[in-house]
């Protein structure tokens, strides 16, 4: 027998279920091959998944190292299976391709996409994707330099104020280093 508790929460449970159910197909749109192709240009141009190519690599790697720590004796055969095996999986990369270009597709509509491949693909959009993360590298920097003078200014500031008001010297030992956002 169903206890009233049991059966509010079952009640709840269902609706939850129901509300996630009913929800999932307007995310799961399906999206125009225009849109698509829009999206695979603009991930292109981003080089959005080109990180990714690292991953089958790395994981076939670490899989040899795995095996051949365990049995030394067959380092050889490990070898050449563990690359053949990673190599029958390589086309599988278009998975991925396929589901970034979705996920952008369904992010951005296909005029933003054409507009997202166009500036990607010209000389400033490449210079941005090249040297961006030095600039912000850089403007980390400064402003974490520009937070230690404006911390150590005010600190400065306020002790010769409130010295000023109150007549007795204030502690103001502050701590300056790493006030900036990290990235």
């Amino acid at each position: 027998m169903i206890t009233r508790s049991g059966f509010g929460r079952a009640a709840a449970a269902a609706l939850v279920i129901s509300g996630i159910a009913l929800s999932v197909p307007a995310k799961a749109q399906e999206v125009s091959a225009d849109h698509l192709k829009a999206a695979r240009e603009a991930i292109t141009a981003l080089g959005a998944t080109d990180r990714f190519d690292i991953i089958l690599p790395t994981v076939a790697e670490q899989l040899k190292a795995q095996l051949i720590q365990s049995s030394p004796n067959f380092q050889d055969a490990i070898g050449k299976t563990v690359d053949a095996e990673a190599l029958a999986l390589a086309p599988r990369r278009a998975d991925l391709e396929k589901e970034s270009a979705t996920i952008y597709a369904k992010t951005f509509s296909a005029d933003e996409m054409k507009a997202i491949a166009t500036f990607y693909s010209s000389d400033a959009g490449k210079k941005l994707l090249k040297d961006g993360p030095i600039a912000t590298r850089e403007l980390l920097k400064a402003a974490d330099i520009w937070a230690t003078g404006v911390q150590r200014d005010l600190t400065a500031n306020t002790a010769a104020a409130l010295q000023k008001a109150v007549g007795a010297e204030i502690k103001t030992d502050v701590p300056a280093a790493g006030i900036a956002p990290k990235p």
